[in-house]
């Protein structure tokens, strides 16, 4: 990511009421971008837009990506030059509470995206953020790569395929060749501070933690790749970076994992976190008869690597470091835009891991 590119952008960001978009609206504002957020209101009460006091860094639109009228008007009126979506229904287990809105969401949603972006002069970049969800999961145990059959169990992996698959038409039908380029990138579980959501590893452990109480933990042998938010970030923002210079190789898919070793199973996982927080424990409670999710996922990450130069800055153990000291930080009543900014600070300075 390279902060001076960013400086009097036009970015257009949706989702950036979201915990990952949060953190992405926080960050190139940092970089001096003029950044416009399309978002519902935040999904979950604590949120990290409230905490870092998003709104008053941004401008700041409430919308639906299912309104396409509204979208087109807010396109035209703020004219971006590079689009990155990440507005979703981003979890498994509610999407087989909603599977409608989960396919209206994750992939019309998309298309309206995509289709905002081809009646939009001046759009030179579009990032369409989905998900390691989106592959066929035959539990392998080697990491998926880029040209891997889409698919999917549940509603929400399902839906995150078929955005990819849309995407990719648009891209051929309308965005060949560009300006706009258009990329989708996908990413493996993502942790942090500010991550509030319902049915997630890490917010259920902190919210168990702060309160002193054991997490349950439901599907402790499952094993995922676990990374510092700001890692798929930094890759989300390189690709942009590509599309903006007319790579048009970088018009295609591209995979943001962490290394072999810190895919590790979300037992593992909780153990380590109790280590970083003292007094912390958790207890397995798997349910019978819970709905399907997958056992084994992960992601092989060359081509990013290959063509992007995109190295991990922190692993496991740092990432997880950072998350406890976040959620320790809220709770002392520190300034969490403020502290946020210095994890991302703290982040640009350090050294790449190749």
């Amino acid at each position: 990511m390279n902060p001076d590119f960013w400086k009097g952008r036009r970015v257009l960001i949706t989702g950036h009421s979201g915990f990952k978009g949060a953190w992405l609206s926080l960050w190139l504002s940092d970089a001096g971008a003029e950044v416009t957020g399309y978002a519902l209101a935040p999904p979950t009460m604590p949120s990290l837009f409230e905490d870092a006091g998003i709104a008053g860094r941004v401008r700041s639109i409430m919308g639906d990506i299912r309104d396409l009228p509204l979208l087109l008007e807010v396109f035209s009126e703020t004219r971006p030059e590079v689009v990155i979506h990440m507005a979703a229904q981003s979890l498994v287990r509610a999407s087989y509470d909603t599977p409608v809105e989960t396919y209206a969401v994750n992939v019309l949603g998309t298309v309206h995206i995509l289709e905002a972006a081809r009646q939009t002069p001046g759009v030179r970049a579009v990032v369409a953020v989905t998900s390691d969800k989106c592959y066929e999961n035959r539990e392998w145990c080697w990491g998926y790569r880029e040209g891997e059959p889409m698919g999917g169990a549940d509603p929400y992996s399902s839906s995150k395929g078929c955005a990819e698959l849309a995407t990719a038409a648009y891209r051929r039908s309308f965005f060949t060749p560009g300006p706009p380029w258009v990329a989708s990138v996908r990413a493996g579980n993502v942790i942090g501070g500010g991550d509030w959501a319902a049915d997630r590893l890490v917010p259920d452990i902190a919210r168990a933690f702060l309160s002193g109480l054991p997490v349950p933990i439901r599907n402790p042998r499952a094993i995922r790749p676990w990374q510092h938010v700001l890692e798929p970030l930094s890759g989300y923002l390189a690709v942009a970076e590509e599309l903006f210079a007319d790579s048009a190789d970088c018009a295609r898919a591209f995979n943001f994992g962490p290394d072999e070793k810190d895919a590790v199973s979300v037992g593992e996982l909780a153990d380590r976190m109790a280590a970083l927080w003292e007094g912390a424990s958790w207890e397995n409670r798997q349910e019978p008869g819970a709905p399907h999710e997958a056992h084994y996922l992960k992601l092989d990450s060359s081509l990013a690597r290959d063509r992007l130069s995109w190295f991990r800055r922190l692993n496991l153990t740092d990432a997880l470091a950072w998350t406890c000291d976040w959620y320790r930080a809220r709770d002392r009543g520190e300034d969490m835009g403020a502290y946020s900014l210095s994890q991302i600070r703290e982040y640009q300075s350090l050294p790449e891991r190749r």
